[in-house]
């Protein structure tokens, strides 16, 4: 199958594509270069093909995904990556697509923002019923994480609607706790979540944040813009990429997500769920991502009694530990501890709804969250001075 890569109405390169497993298997021909995918080394004048691989497998649904066996079952496709080729690759987070060599297809007449998509493949892998003759047209197929997620058009807003896990089904309702700690933190650029319940079960909704002009570069990308010097740490790596590629704003933004995430205890900070805002027709960069995605917090796969507000915990995406990872953070002048008395009722009245949280966890997630607050007011006392946990003196 040939292809020319598209990124909206620009052809980038032609490529010819597997039939079966939808693996690029020859770069054929060069349109405009500079509109690749970010963090694709082209200095040859030939895109890097390995490279292109894993950006564009990157695109699809991963194996680890809750339920997907099944759902590639029941919509007859042996591997998750032959579901891109059903789209045309065509995402919410960008605006990159497979356009077939001699078709007439258009940008404008296909995409995700401004055309309607077929619900069958988000209730499928939701195990909800599906229409008789299943439409493989929607952007679930580009869809990453491991926990259950569809893409639903409500009320003309494109949304996320994304499960929980067992047996506390709490990533939905941490999502709606961090958007209520965003607004205690006095931030602007987040994504706000809100729960929507359906047979008791929790799911967290999210409007799309990206428009037909704009596109989301994540973290992963960024890093393989430059190749990482040896003496450089992660975070020095990430810092530098960013300045080379003249990303505005990341500092700051880092210096808060790094003390919102340490607030929820957020375990699954990786490189794909933080990025920055590109424009896609000048290339521009318009600063960090809104930060989403944060339901992967507050101890919320530990049963009630190993919850440990003092202990550390493995972080990301710097350093795995959480004392290295701190600090990072240059300044915490700007935090208004005055507005983070008030987290004990905001989770309390985010949490109580859930029948899959009882009293007592909320009592010690509550405890949990001021001991961390408590933790981030003597950081603020020793700042720019090396700190350690509590825990590590006991």
């Amino acid at each position: 199958m040939k292809c020319v890569l598209m990124n909206k109405n620009v052809p980038v390169v032609k490529l010819e594509l597997d039939d079966d497993t939808a693996t690029i298997l020859k770069i054929m021909k060069n349109y405009e270069l500079d509109f690749l995918p970010v963090g694709i080394d082209a200095k040859t004048g030939i895109p890097n093909k390995r490279e292109l691989n894993e950006w564009w497998f990157g695109r699809s649904i991963p194996a680890s995904r809750s339920g997907i066996r099944t759902a590639l079952d029941k919509l007859g496709i042996r591997y998750p990556q032959q579901l891109l080729i059903k789209c045309y690759g065509l995402s919410l987070s960008d605006q990159y697509w497979m356009k077939p060599v001699d078709s007439e297809l258009e940008w404008k007449h296909i995409n995700f923002f401004e055309n309607d998509f077929s619900d069958d493949v988000g209730n499928i892998l939701f195990g909800q019923p599906a229409s008789q003759d299943i439409d493989l047209m929607s952007p679930c197929n580009t869809s990453d994480g491991w926990l259950k997620k569809k893409w639903k058009i409500i009320d003309t807003k494109r949304c996320l609607i994304k499960a929980g896990s067992n047996p506390f089904m709490q990533e939905p309702i941490n999502e709606v706790f961090g958007t209520k700690l965003h607004q205690r933190l006095g931030c602007k650029n987040y994504v706000p979540y809100r729960v929507l319940w359906e047979d008791g079960v929790p799911y967290s909704v999210c409007e799309n944040f990206i428009d037909t002009h704009l596109e989301l570069v994540n973290a992963v990308s960024i890093n393989r813009s430059m190749k990482k010097r040896s003496q450089s740490s992660s975070y020095e790596h990430f810092m530098n990429a960013c300045e080379k590629l003249g990303i505005p704003g990341m500092k700051e933004f880092i210096d808060y997500m790094l003390v919102f995430d340490y607030l929820i205890a957020n375990t699954d900070r990786h490189y794909g769920n933080f990025g920055a805002i590109r424009n896609v027709e000048t290339l521009e960069w318009i600063g960090p991502a809104p930060i989403y995605d944060s339901g992967t917090s507050l101890w919320h796969d530990k049963l009630t009694r190993a919850i440990n507000p003092l202990g550390e915990i493995e972080t990301k995406p710097f350093y795995s530990n959480t004392s290295r990872q701190m600090e990072l953070v240059s300044d915490f002048s700007w935090i208004p501890f005055e507005e983070l008395q008030h987290l004990k009722d905001d989770i309390r009245e985010i949490f109580v709804p859930s029948d899959f949280i009882d009293e007592e966890r909320i009592e010690v997630l509550s405890k949990a969250v001021n001991t961390r607050v408590e933790e981030l007011q003597d950081m603020e006392m020793a700042q720019k001075k090396p700190f350690t946990m509590k825990s590590l003196h006991s």
